[in-house]
């Protein structure tokens, strides 16, 4: 049976925790790499729904986009989610910026697969800290279909674009909080750029840029890493079941 060091592995493999940025807080954040796992929840935030959720089927492992613990602690409580986790015996594995980089089985790989782009490739050519990947359409989009597109296949209730001046065929991403790479795309030839968020002065940059930009949610643009996961952790691991959080909603709604 596989003990979460092994799943550990299996991720460290493709998507080393030594490459999570400085300011992250990847790893086992919560429990014992020697505990064995039957079930495992992935979920892209580690609230205490996820844990009531986890707690309900057995599950002793909850994988995670985003650190249950990223600020150093000064008190811990029943009202603290790592508290709840220990309570329970749940332990915690969190796959931050090593998974956004990951060309694996990372985010970003995840986000481009679900709109169904061609030829994914991290851009590299800015630097470590740069989180920004390409790809093209199967065929051009004028640029609003580009945006319907992106709502269709994130299953997002509603997203903010500015429309370029050109048809999309290469579209540039970043998935999550990534409105500061619109220049970085805009000089490597890009139609459009994708992104969970943006900041206002992001958008008046988006809106100068010539490119269709699209901020379509940062939920709605990193969710996807769960299914593409659970899914290269199966085929790699038989006695472990790998199980998506049924629970877990955006936090915000939308009018």
């Amino acid at each position: 049976m596989a003990r979460i060091r092994d799943i550990y592995d299996i991720i460290d493999a493709v998507a080393p925790f030594s490459t999570a940025l400085s300011f992250d807080n990847s790893g086992l954040l919560v429990g014992d790499g020697n505990t064995q796992v039957t079930r495992a929840l992935l979920a892209l935030d580690i609230t205490p729904n996820v844990v009531a959720e986890a707690a309900s089927m057995n599950a002793n492992l909850i994988i995670s986009h985003h650190p249950v613990i990223f600020h150093p602690l000064k008190t811990l409580g029943p009202q603290d989610v790592a508290y709840q986790l220990a309570s329970k015996g749940i332990a915690a594995l969190c796959c931050h910026t090593n998974l956004d980089l990951s060309p694996v089985c990372g985010v970003n790989v995840a986000l481009g697969s679900k709109l169904g782009l061609r030829n994914l490739r991290r851009e590299d050519v800015f630097g470590e800290d740069c989180v920004l990947y390409s790809g093209d359409l199967e065929e051009q989009l004028a640029p609003e279909a580009f945006a319907a597109l992106v709502k269709e296949k994130l299953a997002a209730p509603g997203v903010k674009y500015v429309p370029g001046d050109r048809p999309v065929s290469k579209v540039f991403f970043c998935s999550g909080a990534g409105g500061e790479y619109v220049s970085q795309a805009a000089c490597r030839g890009a139609d459009a750029y994708l992104t969970g968020e943006m900041k206002l002065h992001e958008e008046l940059e988006a809106a100068y840029s010539r490119l269709t930009c699209v901020a379509a949610g940062h939920y709605h643009t990193e969710k996807v890493f769960a299914e593409f996961l659970a899914s290269y952790l199966r085929k790699r691991i038989s006695d472990t079941a790998f199980l998506l959080s049924q629970i877990e909603t955006a936090p915000m709604s939308t009018l």
